[in-house]
């Protein structure tokens, strides 16, 4: 989709580019080409050569020229053949043959900064099947250049603070995703499958999020879904039935054109049992005091450490084995993270994903999730369904 130039954000990369004294940028993950071009790329053999004063150059797979041109927030657009039948390699071969061609027309070779130390990236608009780089595309870059340095740091430093523009696009995701919830918790019936909870949600944002608005192109949907005593941590959907006086657990991650949530949602068809009150009390408590202590100035290490020692006073020492915070963007998991061995402060700007969870021995337990932006006055929650799903039960029942 077709978005205004985020000048703020494309100004600050490249102060920090100043302060690190690069000339370029050579970025080829898809959640960097969408935060430096406002690119999508279908399959992953896309790059961006973002020098620090001037246009930008999107190298773009030959059939994604109408797209690179209506939402590229660069002119200069150099395409490469998906097929070629006087060169055997792969296309992304010919994708590094023109990025080194555009450093050397533009004497941009004396110290560039590419994408060494890149953990997780986000996903090209297949999905499937991400493609990333071999070892001949960062030698290549040696071979021409000066010197060749990480460009993650400087990615994540500027990636970690928002712009307004972010802001809209990743309120569109969540948008999606309460509505996703509100159609599941209208639903979903006892017996369901958890693989049908699923696709259900996920159908939902495909089918809705498409044209949402007429601010999103593409959206897509992907959850984790357990229910009762398949709430666990990090475990695959199965055909396990929806129980009806226990919660259904949704790990979801919505994306729109490139921007992330990542949200955990509960829904219980029928009314919760004794222990299950008892437990989303105490968790309530915790996101909520973990909410509260999220503004700017405040330190991650203290944090994690706030979050796991009032779960721990709840009678959950230990828990839980994930992350309680995270930074979320263009990728659902990105810089920075809460860690009490670390270091770290929150602020302005930043969107964090807040998630305390306890997970029960044998099967069962919960985890409460929700994105929250910093702002001056504190945070603001993203997504518009409720953390304490009764209250959204309640809300299904009076319609």
């Amino acid at each position: 989709m077709a978005w205004p130039t985020d000048i703020v954000k494309l100004s600050r990369v490249r102060t920090l580019m100043e302060e690190q004294d690069l000339d370029a940028l050579v970025v080829r993950a898809p959640d960097n080409l969408v935060y430096l071009s406002n690119y999508w790329c279908m399959k992953g053999y896309d790059a961006l050569v973002f020098p620090r004063e001037g246009d930008a150059t999107l190298i773009a797979l030959e059939p994604q020229l109408a797209e690179a041109q209506r939402n590229s927030w660069t002119k200069d657009i150099r395409l490469f053949k998906g097929y070629d039948e006087k060169d055997s390699r792969p296309p992304q071969f010919r994708s590094l043959d023109l990025a080194i061609r555009v450093l050397n027309e533009h004497r941009l070779t004396r110290r560039i900064g590419i994408e060494l130390n890149m953990g997780t990236q986000s996903a090209d608009r297949m999905v499937g099947e991400p493609t990333t780089a071999t070892q001949i595309f960062f030698d290549s870059f040696r071979q021409i250049a000066g010197e060749v340095v990480d460009a993650t740091p400087l990615l994540n430093e500027a990636r970690a603070i928002k712009t307004a523009q972010e802001i809209e696009r990743m309120g569109l995701a969540n948008e999606l995703a309460a509505l996703a919830m509100e159609h599941v918790r209208d639903h979903i019936r006892p017996g369901m499958k958890e693989s049908e909870v699923g696709a259900m949600f996920e159908g939902f944002v495909h089918g809705v999020g498409v044209g949402y608005k007429g601010k999103v192109e593409m959206a897509r949907a992907f959850t984790l879904v357990w229910s009762g005593k398949g709430i666990a941590t990090f475990t695959a959907t199965g055909d396990r039935p929806v129980q009806e006086h226990e919660p259904t657990l949704l790990e979801i991650w919505v994306c729109a054109d490139g921007y992330w949530t990542d949200l955990t949602k509960n829904v219980c068809p029928g009314e919760l049992t004794r222990e299950y009150h008892r437990l989303l009390d105490l968790l309530l408590q915790v996101f909520n005091e973990a909410v509260s202590y999220s503004k700017d100035g405040a330190s991650f290490p203290e944090l994690d450490r706030l979050t796991r020692a009032r779960i721990a006073e709840g009678g959950y020492p230990g828990q839980p084995s994930h992350p309680i915070c995270h930074g979320v963007g263009a990728r659902a998991h990105e810089a920075p993270y809460a860690h009490q061995a670390g270091t770290g402060t929150i602020r302005k700007g930043m969107v964090l994903a807040i998630e305390p969870g306890v997970y029960w021995q044998g099967g069962g337990g919960l985890r409460l999730e929700d994105n929250f932006w910093i702002t001056d006055a504190g945070n603001q929650k993203l997504c518009s369904y409720p953390d304490d799903f009764r209250l959204a039960r309640a809300a299904g029942q009076t319609r």
